[in-house]
């Protein structure tokens, strides 16, 4: 069996110049993971060893400098528990007891079971995989070819955007918006639903540079995170109203007439029924369904309305509850109303991702399905899917799974019947992975695949305008494979012939960016020579409208039409869980619980470095001073956290960082790595936003008492 090079992470820390040495090379990387910010990397390697990673200071989003997460990459790669040969399980489901065996033997039996099931009904197989690389060659190509071929059932894959991302549709027609390079020219930066210091570093850096030139700071979270803390202004809103904000504020630059009426009259469609609605939105009201003051609510339309170099930058938190569709509608209004729009650094980011052109029927050959047409699972609910005899509500039950990219044991919502499906010891699953995480400890295959560091790619990015290459820097350790080589070795077994399984992963690189006017010219060969290179969209893209919708307009009635009334303008939706939606539900759980990221974890990515493991001190809860009184907690105090799904055991942290009514715990730890061996997805529901069908991990309701109370009630109750 392959081991591991020994530490070469611990000396990357004294070589920062090293690719100067005689006998270094420097490889041109890029990270993967579910982040914005898409990092170009410089990977020095000496004797076929990655001995440092270092942002490209020539890029100009990363400007040389990575998260804390991205910087420790070295040690993931090179990790001693990496997985370094196919395992097959000879234990019980989720015991983690497995034996080594040959990649032949492993291939062989796998797609020979996939064949049997495909050969009765191949609905029966469901891939599920999400952000775990963020790369076209890695992701979606080979692994969608193999399962179009197939014809297995498809994954809708809704765990982190979906909600935000139909919202944003509905408005300017697509994934659009402010190039993120143009927030260091803005006169108002308003950060909505993002502790951007943790999840979207090098924004920071140019709010940063926006700042020391004059620009004043917002931040709308329910939580005073640490970029909450850094901002002129926060308004901490409770979880699940920022629709009914965003309403408050279009009230007040209505009755204020800040608009900009020539851009309204051009590019705008449904003004006047927004307008209508608007006047029924006083400061006042807004401010009591959202927790605020009201002068909260008109100093920051008095903002927005001064100026047009006013850019907001809205991130995910605030879809991942009831209304977040909705929500993300009703903020997309805003820079229409004041003319922002006409400013490079004016309007409003999401994401950017619909900026690139990426030939995805090239990548993923959708026409290998022929006249199949196989359901759709929705990823959020893969709990309920895999226990409904009739998999996710019709067809079959799902009798295997292929995991890849991604974490469901953990990373997804109610967690208890996650883990009751992944221990049926009728369903097969097969498990690409790293480590042997939680979903790997379930799995009856962990296939060894390789890091970012093994393997080619090519990348866009969500959060800036570069196209970004990754180089592969060192061989695969151990007997790891890409993904690609994988699904095309199992292909190759299922006997699928069609030449596109034979596409190498240069192949499938070049493959990914489309002839479009927006990619600049960039091909492949270009980008593995530069390492990175940027769309040819304008900095102020809709200074004159010209919104990739239907109507070519900035649409905020949707349907779009110009007679649409009240009903077709976002809504204020509330969350499934609160105590206006769900009054007898909040007597008993009065307290919202939100789960944002950790600053040293990436979704559950990392959590087993233990450098990074180290800097969170376990899991943590914060309750507010006047809750924690209610409760009789003490700071330090290990607290029971819970409702009907489940619970979870955390530090008690005093603090009024929180809203009163609202607790905070960071995620997500690995259940093998937590000291209860339990997940905060343990308490969140399947139930779905207004939008996009996803998940609404921050819509939820529990109750705290310290462990040891809980505890000696339960005695004295038997």
């Amino acid at each position: 069996m392959s081991t591991l090079p020994a530490s070469p992470a611990h000396r990357c820390a004294t070589s920062p110049s090293g690719d100067r040495d005689e006998g270094l090379r420097v490889v041109r990387a890029a990270c993967p993971h579910d982040c914005p910010d898409t990092c170009a990397m410089l990977v020095s390697v000496r004797d076929g060893v990655a001995v440092q990673l270092r942002g490209d200071p020539q890029h100009p989003t990363t400007g040389g400098a990575l998260c804390t997460k991205v910087s420790r990459y070295l040690e993931r790669t090179y990790h001693p528990e990496r997985v370094l040969q196919p395992l097959r399980r000879i234990g019980p489901k989720g015991s983690g007891q497995f034996e080594p065996v040959s990649w032949d033997q492993a291939l062989e039996h796998i797609a020979s079971r996939l064949r049997e099931l495909a050969e009765v009904d191949a609905e029966s197989i469901l891939p599920y995989s999400y952000a775990g690389t963020m790369g076209f060659v890695q992701g979606e190509s080979m692994a969608a070819r193999f399962f179009h071929r197939l014809g297995a059932s498809l994954l809708d894959r809704t765990i982190c955007a979906s909600a935000g991302a139909e919202g944003l549709r509905q408005v300017l027609g697509g994934l659009v918006g402010m190039d993120v390079e143009q927030f260091a020219h803005s006169r108002v930066i308003v950060i909505w639903g993002s502790n951007s210091i943790t999840s979207n570093l090098h924004f920071w850096s140019l709010a940063q540079q926006a700042r020391r030139a004059g620009a004043t700071l917002v931040c709308i979270d329910p939580w005073r995170n640490e970029t909450a803390r850094r901002c002129h202004l926060h308004l901490q809103l409770r979880p699940g109203t920022d629709a009914a904000l965003a309403w408050g504020l279009m009230g007040e630059l209505v009755r204020k007439d800040w608009l900009d009426h020539d851009y309204i009259q051009r590019h705008i469609l449904g003004f006047e029924a927004l307008r209508e609605h608007a006047l029924q939105w006083s400061a006042e009201r807004a401010a009591e369904v959202c927790g605020l003051e009201p002068e909260q609510v008109r100093e920051l339309a008095r903002l927005l309305g001064s100026t047009r170099a006013a850019g907001i930058r809205v991130n995910y938190g605030l879809q991942r509850v009831r209304g977040g569709g909705n929500a993300v509608r009703a903020i997309a209004c805003l820079p229409a109303l004041t003319g922002a729009w006409r400013e490079p650094a004016g309007g409003l980011l999401l994401s950017s991702s619909g900026h690139f052109a990426v030939a995805r029927e090239a990548l993923e050959r959708p026409d290998l399905l022929g006249a199949r047409r196989p359901r759709t699972i929705n990823m959020s609910t893969i709990g309920d899917a895999l226990l409904h005899p009739g998999g996710g509500g019709f067809g079959p039950r799902i009798d295997a799974l292929v995991v890849y990219n991604s974490n469901p044991a953990v990373v997804a919502p109610e967690s208890a019947k996650v883990l009751q499906g992944l221990r049926r010891e009728d369903l097969f699953t097969v498990v690409l992975e790293h480590f042997r995480t939680d979903t790997a400890d379930h799995a009856d295959y962990v296939l060894p695949a390789t890091t970012q560091l093994e393997h080619l790619d090519v990348l866009k990015s969500y959060g800036h305008r570069y196209w970004v290459a990754n180089e592969p820097a060192i061989a695969p350790v151990g007997q790891a494979r890409p993904n690609s080589a994988i699904f095309r070795e199992l292909a190759a077994r299922m006997g699928f012939d069609e030449p596109c399984f034979g596409d190498s992963d240069e192949t499938i690189a070049a493959q990914a960016l489309a002839e479009d006017p927006r990619n600049a010219g960039l091909d492949f060969a270009t980008l593995r020579r530069q390492g990175w290179g940027k769309l040819a969209v304008p900095d102020a893209p809709f200074a004159e409208g010209g919104f990739p919708t239907a109507s070519g307009r900035c649409q905020f009635v949707y349907p779009p039409d110009a007679q649409a009334g009240p009903e077709a303008l976002p809504q204020v939706i509330l969350p499934h869980e609160c105590a206006q939606t769900q009054p007898e539900l909040a007597t008993r759980y009065p307290l919202a619980m939100l789960s944002p990221p950790a600053r040293n974890f990436l979704n559950s990515s990392f959590v087993n470095v233990e450098s990074l493991r180290g800097g969170e001190s376990g899991p943590q809860l914060l309750v507010h001073p006047r809750d924690a009184a209610a409760r009789e907690l003490r700071d330090g105090q290990e607290v029971r956290c819970f409702n009907d799904r489940g619970e979870i055991l955390a530090r008690c942290r005093i603090s009024e960082d929180t809203r009163e009514g609202q607790v905070i715990t960071l995620g997500l730890w690995w259940r093998k790595l937590s000291p209860d061996g339990r997940s905060v997805n343990d308490l969140t529901h399947q139930q779905l936003t207004d939008l996009g069908g996803g998940p609404c991990f921050y819509d939820c309701l529990v109750e705290v008492r310290g462990a040891t109370q809980a505890a000696a009630g339960a005695r004295a109750g038997a």
